[in-house]
């Protein structure tokens, strides 16, 4: 009788063994796509990020972490499709609008592009990237023939970092297409002043010059 019970003992934990062994996902960790996306893992990030939503439809972070991660592989089109599914989660959340914005810059879709800065700007006007906000506001603007408004943006922009010379050149580009020479020529120069090299605000100088004399 007792050989019979250890038997069944033994046949048992084979059982349980074969079971165990039959679930290769049984004890894996998931893969971490903020983690993977920090490492700068950008397709895995995104295949993980996939997959979470699969999981999860409703998981906010997912769409955020999958719009950064789209971002960098440059697939703006499908950034932006992913911000716009996000938005029925969060319609304000400030991580989406920001990939929404530059998404839609890079397809060359400047109102929904502006509409997106513009949101951005208002309700996280003291995020670090505010300034980069205003910057593409700025070439949106121009894109639109809006020289005022892109003079405003650059200078927006160049209030809170002053020290990019590319920045100080397009201000003279939107005041120079504005007619406005003096002050287009004051921006050239600030340009020159962090970058004697730059060769676009040389042309500028140059071209304004004719206007003020």
């Amino acid at each position: 009788m007792n050989r019979i019970v250890l038997t069944n003992n033994k046949l048992f934990f084979l059982c349980l063994l074969f079971i165990l062994c039959s679930l290769p996902s049984f004890g894996e960790e998931k893969p971490d796509a903020l983690a993977l996306f920090l490492q700068k893992k950008y397709t895995e990030a995104e295949k993980a990020c996939l997959n979470e939503l699969e999981e999860t439809p409703k998981n906010l972070n997912s769409y955020v972490v999958l719009g950064w991660a789209l971002l960098e592989q440059k697939k703006y089109l499908e950034a932006a499709r992913y911000s716009e599914l996000g938005f029925k989660i969060q319609r304000y959340d400030h991580r989406l609008i920001f990939t929404a914005a530059e998404a839609y810059y890079h397809l060359g879709e400047n109102k929904k592009a502006l509409k997106y800065l513009q949101e951005y700007a208002q309700i996280w006007d003291t995020s670090k990237k505010i300034k980069n906000i205003y910057y593409l506001m700025g070439e949106v603007y121009i894109r639109l023939g809006e020289y005022s408004n892109a003079d405003m943006a650059f200078s927006t922009a160049l209030h809170y970092d002053n020290k990019v010379a590319d920045w100080w050149t397009r201000l003279g580009y939107a005041r120079e297409m504005g007619k406005n020479y003096k002050w287009a020529l004051e921006a050239y120069e600030n340009a020159l002043k962090i970058d004697p090299n730059n060769t676009d605000a040389k042309r500028g100088i140059n071209k304004v010059k004719q206007f003020l004399r």
